[in-house]
């Protein structure tokens, strides 16, 4: 026998109710469904995420957004707030896609940074004034880079006796960051150069009557006159026995580097050799006024390490290159004939 409720069903608000129920729960599974949407790939390309000095998390997630590396700034950040990643996040850059899910957003970010950075190689020698170019080319600011240069006050040795850096940066190849300036690069390159500068090493200038300074400039004409690492000594030799005998040292470069040419540049028959700079050897007795060039290590060991005899005994006091060669003297004599015979 049936019975009356049965064939009358629900009463209708236990219809609307569940009704309600259904379509809440209908929502809630749209909502999870849609919230859990936003953690799957944007569809965006490739792209590195720069997270510079101060950069907030807020700012990265909108970043990434409008990159379409993720689809929600705001799911972004969730996230790395649940997992402790916005806490942990370093400067430095991020390898990223659209591919990607947040999670791996995520975990990427929460990951080891890697570090841009720039390699730009000082050639042993060259001026300060050659500088700036070189690091324009490697997109540094090279006028700023040129005002860097020419602030004596960065080095100890150079503040107060030079008007530049010149001899005081060390010519090597040198890791630097995109964003560093002008200023922290040209003190790494010092900081370099002053590594060489031991108290082994400068003791062993002072025991040649030299001062690191004086050292460097005559390491500097070492690294001018040289056609290899090989002569270095022996040119060395030659300059510290003519100013221990107080004879002029006769230093082409020296010259061209106070009449502000380079060295192919000097004329004999326009007088360069006679004209008077504080730099010229030929006019002057003693070392020049400052560097004339940034020397390498192989320069600077020599003036400490020099070879200063002949292989007879005699004092080396003259030397020429010529046909690829180097010719070294004791006298001025001998100097004139192998100048006569090889030149």
């Amino acid at each position: 026998m049936t019975t009356l409720n049965s064939r009358r069903g629900l009463p209708l608000w236990a219809k609307l109710l569940l009704g309600l129920i259904v379509l809440g729960l209908l929502a809630a599974l749209g909502a999870f469904a849609y919230f859990r949407s936003l953690f799957a790939p944007a569809g965006g390309p490739a792209y590195t995420l720069e997270v510079a000095p101060g950069a907030t998390v807020p700012q990265i997630a909108r970043e990434l957004e409008d990159k379409k590396i993720v689809k929600s700034a705001q799911v972004l950040r969730f996230a790395m707030k649940q997992s402790g990643a916005a806490e942990r996040l370093k400067e430095g850059a991020y390898d990223l896609s659209g591919q990607m899910t947040v999670d791996e957003v995520v975990k990427t970010l929460d990951g080891p940074a890697r570090i841009p950075v720039v390699n730009v190689t000082v050639p042993e020698g060259r001026r300060i004034k050659d500088l700036p170019e070189i690091f324009g080319k490697a997109g540094f600011d090279a006028q700023a880079i040129a005002t860097a240069l020419n602030t004596p006050a960065l080095s100890q040795y150079a503040n107060g006796k030079q008007p530049n850096l010149e001899g005081f940066v060390f010519p090597a190849t040198y890791e630097f960051r995109p964003k560093d300036s002008a200023t922290e690069v040209v003190k790494k390159m010092v900081a370099r150069m002053e590594t060489e500068f031991t108290p082994e090493n400068v003791a062993g200038a002072q025991a040649l009557g030299l001062s690191v300074r004086d050292w460097v400039i005559l390491g500097s004409m070492v690294q001018a006159e040289a056609a290899n690492n090989g002569e270095m000594p022996i040119i060395a030799g030659v300059f510290l026995n003519r100013l221990r005998d107080g004879i002029a040292l006769g230093s082409d470069p020296t010259v061209a580097y106070g009449l502000g040419k380079d060295l192919p540049e000097l004329d004999r028959s326009a007088g360069d050799f006679t004209k008077d700079t504080p730099y010229s050897t030929y006019t002057r007795q003693g070392l020049p006024a400052g560097p004339i060039n940034n020397p390498g290590q192989a320069a600077l060991l020599s003036v400490l390490n020099p070879q200063r005899k002949l292989s007879d005994g005699r004092d080396a006091l003259y030397f020429l290159h010529a046909g690829g060669k180097i010719y070294v003297n004791h006298t001025y004599a001998e100097h004139l004939r192998d100048n006569d015979l090889y030149r």
